[in-house]
């Protein structure tokens, strides 16, 4: 076994006690990064969901010519922001009010006459479900002068991409903030590990031994805790999320990249964290 590795491991059979702590405390940290994480995702998931239902409206009077109607689906079908366009009919929006109005059905057989428009139904790609394609379309939309109204639920719209953005800043700070406090630790820890074997450091130096070669198991030992840490993180996050879907509502698992990305975060954080403990301490041995 590389000297460095064999050091590495007989530094956590002499100190277990702290190296669990630390590997406890990283752990703690990163699972609240997790837990911030698996909300986040669901949030953005449930906000994807309702994106996927934004659709402009284009309500028609009655004076639409076929010309005039097949111009303005051949026109509107062509802008790069749409991917699907549905022409519905007077009697085809007549149907659809009393099928989701069943209270109102009598009312609506009741009428002589129609009193719904045909409309055009825009669906925008996924890339475009944002404010500026939105307008881009309504804009087109209304140019037309056959067209009589044009809906696209603009309050609801506006607080899904505020939603949005917020969630997206907040996972950033909060995801930074914890990230540094698990920064903190492993250095600590390392910190203390260096000064309880400063007289063997000392020795190591006096007979050779390059900064390199002394730095290499303190290294290996913030890898190693880090790599632990996030593994037990992610073990947490998971009995969380199995517990919040079974006792309250139903959640969706984090994607596989995002648990490798918190076992990465907490390895690279070892790392990192062991480099700059080690180095600044070994100018001071």
């Amino acid at each position: 076994m590389p000297y460095a590795l064999r050091e590495a491991l007989s530094a956590f059979r002499r100190s277990p006690l702290l190296t669990g702590l630390s590997i406890v405390l990283i752990a703690f940290s990163l699972f609240v990064i997790g837990l911030f994480g698996l909300t986040a995702w669901n949030i953005g998931q449930a906000i994807r969901k309702v994106e996927e239902k934004v659709e402009i409206v284009a309500y028609l009077s009655d004076e639409t010519t076929p010309a005039q109607l097949e111009l303005a689906q051949q026109e509107l079908r062509a802008l790069p922001q749409v991917s699907e366009l549905r022409y519905v009919t007077k009697t085809e929006a007549m149907a659809e009010a009393m099928a989701e109005m069943e209270e109102f059905r009598e009312v609506f057989g009741d009428l002589e006459n129609n009193p719904l428009p045909a409309s055009l139904e825009v669906r925008l790609k996924p890339d475009a479900r944002n404010t500026e394609s939105v307008e881009k379309v309504v804009t087109r939309a209304r140019a037309y002068g056959f067209v009589e109204d044009v809906r696209y639920g603009r309050e609801w719209l506006d607080k899904i991409f505020t939603l949005r953005r917020i969630a997206a800043a907040g996972a950033l700070v909060i995801g930074t903030a914890f990230g540094l406090v698990a920064a903190i630790i492993i250095a600590t820890a390392v910190r203390i590990a260096v000064f309880a074997r400063r007289e063997e450091i000392s020795i190591m130096r006096l007979v050779g031994a390059t900064d390199g070669f002394v730095q290499r198991p303190f290294l290996l030992e913030g890898i190693i805790t880090g790599l632990l840490g996030g593994a037990l993180a992610a073990g947490l996050t998971y009995g969380a999320y199995r517990v919040l879907s079974a006792a309250m509502f139903r959640i969706e698992w984090l994607p596989g990249e995002w648990i490798f990305l918190v076992i990465a975060v907490g390895t690279a954080f070892g790392f990192l964290s062991s480099m700059v403990a080690v180095r600044r301490h070994l100018e001071e041995v």
